[in-house]
């Protein structure tokens, strides 16, 4: 059935549920009105969208009669069209419901038939899907992408070792959540369906790949949905502090693995913890080009493609305004290793030299965020 977090459905929102097995169809009867009434207003997390702001949550389960399996289909249409034609608000919202892990093709409809709409869609822990969408009063567009959902569970008995941090992190739980962001937000339908055919880009890293889940931190891995159209889903594994070495120990290898099919592709990229003395190092031209190997005859295993990608540099800026090398060996290892094994490579590290450059000092400068 559907809900609203922390409100009573039966007083607060009709709905029905259209349709059996897998056409079934969830769509929400209430105005758009209504809804705004209805909505508790909740504390948004610590620098998640600024300590002023607030959000607005809504929840769909999954109904009782596919509580075994995710639906194939989910529509849900937000508000009466002969009201207003969507959900809109003047805060961010998300929109959540309880889906199994895999890939699932999104259609969208943004607009608002009462007044203009700005809405940036973000998906899971912020991963960016569209920027700034816009449309005029009475207005509707329609935008679809495919979104990788999974969980931590290995198998029956195994689990990946989560992070404390990591615990109740949106990538990591058996929903798919929306993030519906801007300076007016609109939403007016959602489909939601499976799509097990999609190609899907695992990437294994670092903080510099993670899904940075506080605002304004951010990394290249939650940027790339941003560039793929739909029936390419972006499976970002990587994590803040991990190493070759500890991404498999604590088995996060293992469980992408059990996710990858033929046609599929794994970009690895891993130096700055590596080179870091203690339980997870490993020398360049060593155990750090045999870890990667190691990487590279899975994915293949599978029949899926590997790609290395170099480490970004840190800002470390001489005084001649140019990037000292604080990564050591290991990019030009992961180029050697590139090399021998014929693997398709790209050279972050060199490109993001060129960036820092000309940008200066000043202008590539970030605040700073300590992560272990």
């Amino acid at each position: 059935m559907a809900i609203l977090e922390k409100v009573d459905p039966a007083t607060t929102l009709s709905h029905e549920i259209l349709g059996k097995g897998e056409n079934q169809q969830l769509v929400f009867t209430a105005s758009t009105k209504e809804l705004q009434a209805a909505l508790p207003r909740l504390a948004a997390r610590p620098g998640a969208f600024g300590e002023e702001q607030v959000l607005q949550r809504v929840t769909s389960a999954t109904p009782p009669a596919a509580a075994a399996a995710a639906l194939p289909l989910v529509k849900a249409s937000f508000g009466a069209s002969s009201v207003t034609g969507g959900f809109c608000s003047e805060k961010p919202f998300f929109y959540s419901t309880a889906l199994s892990e895999g890939n699932y093709n999104v259609k969208v409809t943004f607009g608002d038939l009462a007044g203009p709409s700005s809405t940036t869609l973000r998906a899971e822990s912020r991963r960016l899907i569209f920027e700034k969408i816009e449309t005029a009063a009475g207005k509707m567009e329609t935008r679809s992408f495919t979104v990788n959902l999974r969980n931590s569970r290995i198998n029956s008995t195994d689990s990946v070792r989560l992070k404390p941090r990591e615990i109740g992190k949106l990538d990591w739980d058996d929903k798919l959540t929306l993030e519906f962001n801007g300076s007016h937000p609109c939403v007016a339908a959602l489909e939601i369906a499976r799509a097990d055919d999609a190609i899907t880009v695992f990437l294994a890293g670092d903080s510099t790949v993670v899904d940075q889940d506080d605002e304004p931190w951010a990394a290249w891995g939650q940027m790339l949905p941003r560039f793929f159209k739909q029936g390419v889903a972006i499976a970002n594994y990587a994590e803040s502090g991990e190493a070759l070495k500890s991404f498999v120990a604590e088995r996060r290898l293992e469980k992408l693995l059990t996710q990858m099919k033929r046609g599929d592709y794994l970009f690895i990229q891993f130096t700055h913890n590596d080179q870091k003395q203690g339980s997870a190092y490993v020398e360049a031209f060593g155990s750090y080009k045999e870890y990667l190997k190691r990487f590279i005859n899975e994915a293949r295993a599978r029949g899926a493609t590997p790609v290395l990608v170099t480490s970004m540099h840190r800002r470390t800026f001489g005084e001649d305004g140019k990037i000292q090398n604080s990564l050591g060996d290991y990019p030009e290892a992961m180029r050697q290793t590139a090399r021998e094994e014929n693997v398709a490579l790209i050279d972050l590290s060199a490109m993001s030299k060129t960036l820092y450059e000309a940008l200066g000092p000043e202008e590539s400068t970030f605040p700073a965020r300590s992560r272990s």
